[in-house]
């Protein structure tokens, strides 16, 4: 995702920067509400991390003028400030979701996540609903037999799109390699061959998966898991 982060505090900024371009995000940062507003209206971010307390323009007045010109980024608000009259000013003026510091980063992330999840769907038009497998950034349109990752498309063979869609519809679920073999190429397949490793790596290349711990992760003694 193409993310940018309006925030003042060089220390929180520093940290979301390194927590986010450690899962291939492409970050941009602002450190004032009007340097802020000039670069959400000037580019087209997919998630706007959004402090209130800012210098020369606030979160909450950034959020106004959005609202005034129908912008439709999503922005996430990190404050410190945690009023319930704040949230709800803050979400009634659009923002997405609202996170209060400190904040846990594993947390933000996961709601990162959501909130990118739920811009991919909304673009996805309604009679293709059906047929699209979303997970964090990517996209399966089963249609089609297409995949893509931040809206590019991934050419992949027959073979790594069955293999990908696979671990991504059992996310969270560890499939040994003797499963996915019968999956993907079929019972009858020698088990006792590494095809399986080189068409995880040949996956891992074509979704340029640098992130830490990687989209695809591999459980010693096990096997592969999607998470």
């Amino acid at each position: 995702m193409n993310i940018l982060l309006v925030e003042d505090e060089p220390n929180v900024a520093s940290l979301l920067h390194k927590c986010l371009s450690e899962k291939s995000h492409r970050i941009g940062i602002a450190t004032n509400g009007q340097l802020g507003l000039d670069l959400i209206l000037s580019h087209n971010y997919d998630l706007v991390i959004l402090d209130i307390m800012l210098p020369e323009k606030s979160g909450l007045e950034i959020l106004e003028e959005l609202q005034w010109i129908n912008n439709q980024t999503p922005i996430i608000l990190l404050t410190a400030l945690d009023t319930t009259e704040t949230v709800v000013k803050g979400l009634n003026l659009g923002a997405d979701d609202y996170i209060v510091k400190p904040f846990k980063i594993d947390e933000l992330l996961a709601r990162v996540n959501a909130v990118n999840r739920r811009k991919l769907k909304a673009d996805v038009p309604k009679e293709k609903k059906e047929e699209v497998i979303i997970y964090q950034n990517i996209i399966i349109d089963d249609e089609a037999k297409k995949v893509s990752k931040d809206k590019i498309e991934i050419k992949l063979t027959a073979t790594e799109y069955k293999l990908l869609k696979l671990l991504i519809t059992n996310n969270n679920k560890v499939l040994s390699r003797e499963q996915i073999l019968e999956k993907v190429w079929g019972v009858e397949y020698d088990l006792g061959t590494n095809v399986v490793d080189v068409y995880i790596n040949y996956l891992r290349k074509k979704l340029k998966d640098n992130s830490e711990p990687k989209l695809i992760q591999t459980v010693i003694g096990m096997g592969y898991v999607v998470r």
